[in-house]
């Protein structure tokens, strides 16, 4: 028998593979003047130079994107923020890649051995990857999946054998990164917002998924902080950074140390 089950010869099947190269799709728009642009999304695309600085070389979005996508700046500060992570950490997986923002930050640092990248959606992956190489990011550095992230994790926590060689990780050597949708009444408005209410994923969704790791989240600027003080694990603490562009606050990051799969 194989190593996955199957009779010797023949291919294994694994829940996960690495996606390839996702050809753009009719959801996948460069959108060259407002005109172009709908109403809701309008905007953002005046803030396009802020969010890819390369726009105008070839950057594609789904309309979905641009409500989620890192700012430029913002990513490249946690990107460079990252690299002081201990030395023996040089996987990192990008669980919500959207149209590749973070990633594309992550990867010009050259920090990471290995980055693997997840995203749902087809369209949105396939323009991350396109993004990705607008960047001039070598193919091949970045593995993407296109699958949901919570059932990649739950496999890589419980079953890796049933993931493909390549997505396969040392657990040890791997941090965690996620900017998830923030949703929910109140995100924009609240002077305390808070993050039991973001949808479709609350913060204990979150944290129940990637307690065992070392993970960074990126999550609304007035998100409540005794929130997230209690997820620290005894005796560490939880650093938290306001990200700020043009003297306003855009959100903030929260440097959530692991519990150790034996205590998952």
């Amino acid at each position: 028998m194989g190593s996955s089950g199957e009779p010797d010869g023949q291919q294994p099947v694994y829940d996960f593979e690495p996606a390839g190269w996702i050809d753009l799709t009719d959801a996948c728009h460069h959108y060259e003047g407002k005109h172009e642009v709908p109403w809701d999304i309008q905007k953002y695309f005046s803030q396009r130079y802020s969010i890819f600085s390369y726009y105008d070389d070839g950057i594609c979005m789904t309309d979905d994107a641009w409500f989620g996508v890192t700012p430029e700046p913002i990513a490249n500060k946690i990107a460079e923020d990252m690299k002081s992570s201990p030395k023996k950490i040089k996987i990192l997986i990008d669980l919500f890649c959207g149209a590749g923002g973070n990633t594309i930050a992550f990867a010009l640092t050259e920090r990471w051995d290995r980055i693997i990248s997840i995203e749902r959606d087809t369209a949105t992956l396939a323009c991350a990857q396109n993004n990705a190489s607008v960047y001039g990011i070598d193919d091949g550095y970045i593995t993407w999946v296109h699958g949901d992230s919570f059932a990649f994790l739950k496999t890589l926590f419980s079953n890796p054998v049933a993931l493909h060689p390549d997505l396969q990780v040392d657990l040890d050597a791997t941090i965690l990164f996620a900017s998830p949708p923030w949703g929910g009444p109140g995100y924009s408005t609240d002077e305390v917002f808070n993050l039991n209410n973001m949808q479709p994923y609350s913060i204990a969704d979150l944290h129940e998924a990637y307690k065992p790791l070392d993970h960074v989240l990126f999550l609304p600027r007035t998100s409540d902080l005794r929130q997230l003080a209690k997820l620290a694990p005894d005796n560490k603490k939880i650093d938290i950074v306001q990200m700020c562009m043009e003297g306003a606050s855009k959100a903030l990051v929260a440097y959530v140390p692991g519990r150790g799969m034996a205590k998952a």
